[in-house]
């Protein structure tokens, strides 16, 4: 489990891609991150929970599978390209931003930037899909990162983004038309679930 908190902006160094062209071994710089992994350990790249295959100088590698590259980002990024990290959750540690799976749900696409005096207001296209788990002021991890609904609309949902999201995540250089991958707070998933199992009236009326 992660919590959205991005540790360090990574750099993606090398890509190979199978003979089926249905996964990839992707190698990433990131000396933070990597200081401690091992083999098996979880990292987040880009909101995509990864599990380390092998541990480099200053980095570390990582197998992605068909389902993880048609259903997210990470079957477009190239080497040279910039990519948040963060590495799985202690028991002990300080929840910092909300509980995050590493599981997108969907990508969805930059309609707008509007700068402000010391932050962005950036607007995303609303995936069908996910309308009914996108609420204002509720929680949605973009690339990783843990961010507060501002706006929603019927097809479209902003966050704002301060200085230190700005400088420290791959989403202060995302423009208009750029993709991003999205995935939304789990609660609102396990409510719906028990709601449509009729369990919550069964623990309720037991």
């Amino acid at each position: 489990m992660f919590t959205g908190i991005v540790e360090e902006l990574g750099t993606l160094t090398a890509r190979t891609d199978g003979e089926d062209a249905e996964s990839s071994v992707i190698e990433v710089h990131a000396p933070t991150v990597a200081a401690d992994a091992r083999h098996g350990d979880s990292i987040a790249v880009d909101g995509v929970c990864l599990t380390v295959t092998t541990r480099t100088a200053d980095g570390f590698t990582a197998d992605v599978m068909a389902e993880t590259l048609a259903r997210s980002t990470l079957g477009r990024l190239r080497p040279g390209d910039a990519v948040n990290l963060e590495r799985a959750m202690r028991a002990h540690a300080r929840f910092g931003g909300h509980i995050v799976q590493g599981h997108v749900d969907a990508t969805t696409t930059v309609l707008s930037r509007e700068p402000g005096e010391r932050w962005e207001v950036v607007t995303f296209a609303l995936p069908p899909q996910l309308r009914r788990y996108v609420v204002l002021k509720g929680s949605v991890a973009l690339d990783g990162v843990s961010l507060t609904v501002s706006d929603r609309t019927d097809d479209t949902f902003s966050v704002s983004l301060i200085p230190t999201t700005l400088e420290l995540t791959t989403l202060g250089a995302r423009r208009p038309g750029d993709e991003v991958n999205v995935e939304v707070d789990v609660l609102a998933k396990y409510v719906e679930s028990m709601l449509a199992d009729g369990r919550v009236d069964q623990e309720v009326t037991s």
